[in-house]
Protein backbone atom coordinates (compact mmCIF):
# COMPACT_ATOMS: atom_id res chain seq x y z
CA UNK A 1 0.00 0.00 0.00
CA UNK A 2 2.77 2.52 0.93
CA UNK A 3 4.14 2.04 -2.57
CA UNK A 4 1.12 2.64 -4.18
CA UNK A 5 1.00 5.87 -2.07
CA UNK A 6 4.30 7.26 -3.49
CA UNK A 7 4.02 6.64 -6.59
CA UNK A 8 0.66 8.62 -6.90
CA UNK A 9 2.61 11.87 -4.91
CA UNK A 10 5.17 11.16 -7.51
CA UNK A 11 2.58 11.33 -9.91
CA UNK A 12 1.32 14.52 -8.62
CA UNK A 13 4.10 15.95 -8.06
CA UNK A 14 5.37 15.61 -11.59
CA UNK A 15 2.17 16.96 -12.84
CA UNK A 16 1.81 19.97 -10.70
CA UNK A 17 5.69 20.46 -11.69
CA UNK A 18 4.71 20.22 -15.35
CA UNK A 19 1.86 22.48 -14.88
CA UNK A 20 4.00 25.16 -13.00
CA UNK A 21 7.03 25.61 -15.67
CA UNK A 22 6.15 26.40 -19.38
CA UNK A 23 9.27 24.55 -20.60
CA UNK A 24 7.71 21.60 -19.31
CA UNK A 25 5.04 19.88 -21.57
CA UNK A 26 2.23 16.72 -20.21
CA UNK A 27 -0.31 15.12 -21.77
CA UNK A 28 -2.54 14.34 -18.90
CA UNK A 29 -2.01 12.40 -15.32
CA UNK A 30 -1.53 8.84 -16.56
CA UNK A 31 1.71 10.26 -18.55
CA UNK A 32 2.66 11.96 -14.95
CA UNK A 33 2.30 8.71 -13.71
CA UNK A 34 4.40 6.69 -16.35
CA UNK A 35 6.73 9.58 -15.79
CA UNK A 36 7.20 8.40 -12.04
CA UNK A 37 7.89 5.22 -12.76
CA UNK A 38 10.34 5.82 -15.23
CA UNK A 39 12.13 8.52 -13.11
CA UNK A 40 12.01 6.44 -10.45
CA UNK A 41 13.81 3.44 -12.22
CA UNK A 42 16.18 5.70 -13.57
CA UNK A 43 17.16 7.38 -10.81
CA UNK A 44 17.64 3.84 -9.25
CA UNK A 45 19.45 2.43 -11.86
CA UNK A 46 21.18 4.84 -13.61
CA UNK A 47 21.86 7.92 -11.61
CA UNK A 48 24.05 6.15 -9.10
CA UNK A 49 26.25 4.35 -12.28
CA UNK A 50 26.93 7.79 -13.41
CA UNK A 51 27.81 9.18 -10.30
CA UNK A 52 30.52 6.69 -9.86
CA UNK A 53 31.55 7.21 -13.00
CA UNK A 54 31.34 10.89 -13.08
CA UNK A 55 32.96 11.00 -9.80
CA UNK A 56 36.66 12.96 -10.28
CA UNK A 57 34.40 15.47 -12.08
CA UNK A 58 31.79 15.86 -9.30
CA UNK A 59 35.14 16.50 -6.69
CA UNK A 60 36.67 18.59 -8.69
CA UNK A 61 33.34 20.66 -9.25
CA UNK A 62 32.45 20.13 -5.53
CA UNK A 63 29.66 18.12 -6.24
CA UNK A 64 27.78 20.86 -9.02
CA UNK A 65 28.37 17.94 -11.53
CA UNK A 66 25.59 15.56 -10.20
CA UNK A 67 22.59 18.89 -11.41
CA UNK A 68 24.48 18.08 -14.93
CA UNK A 69 23.05 14.26 -14.26
CA UNK A 70 20.43 15.01 -12.85
CA UNK A 71 19.49 17.48 -15.68
CA UNK A 72 20.32 14.64 -18.72
CA UNK A 73 18.57 12.46 -16.82
CA UNK A 74 15.38 14.00 -16.99
CA UNK A 75 16.02 14.76 -20.19
CA UNK A 76 16.10 11.07 -21.21
CA UNK A 77 12.98 10.50 -19.27
CA UNK A 78 11.33 13.05 -21.96
CA UNK A 79 12.84 11.44 -24.52
CA UNK A 80 11.66 7.76 -23.66
CA UNK A 81 8.09 8.30 -22.38
CA UNK A 82 5.65 9.80 -25.34
CA UNK A 83 3.26 13.27 -24.06
CA UNK A 84 6.25 14.27 -22.14
CA UNK A 85 8.70 16.99 -23.14
CA UNK A 86 11.32 19.29 -21.82
CA UNK A 87 12.28 22.17 -24.08
CA UNK A 88 15.96 22.29 -23.27
CA UNK A 89 18.90 21.02 -20.43
CA UNK A 90 18.11 24.07 -18.33
CA UNK A 91 14.32 23.14 -18.18
CA UNK A 92 15.08 19.99 -17.08
CA UNK A 93 17.29 21.16 -14.27
CA UNK A 94 14.30 23.28 -13.13
CA UNK A 95 11.99 20.55 -13.36
CA UNK A 96 13.90 18.33 -11.56
CA UNK A 97 14.69 20.92 -8.72
CA UNK A 98 10.89 22.35 -8.52
CA UNK A 99 10.25 18.48 -8.49
CA UNK A 100 12.35 17.75 -5.14
CA UNK A 101 10.39 20.83 -3.85
CA UNK A 102 7.43 19.90 -4.54
CA UNK A 103 8.07 16.22 -3.96
CA UNK A 104 9.34 17.54 -0.30
CA UNK A 105 5.70 18.88 0.46
CA UNK A 106 3.83 16.52 -0.61
CA UNK A 107 5.86 13.86 1.50
CA UNK A 108 4.25 15.25 4.63
CA UNK A 109 1.25 14.25 3.50
CA UNK A 110 2.69 10.07 4.22
CA UNK A 111 0.90 8.20 6.86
Amino acid sequence: MKIIINLILSAVAVYVTARLLPGVTLDGFMTALVVAVVLGAVNAVLRPVLIILTLPINVLSLGLFTFVIIGGLVQLVSWLVPGFQVASFWWALVFALVLWLIGAVLSTFKA
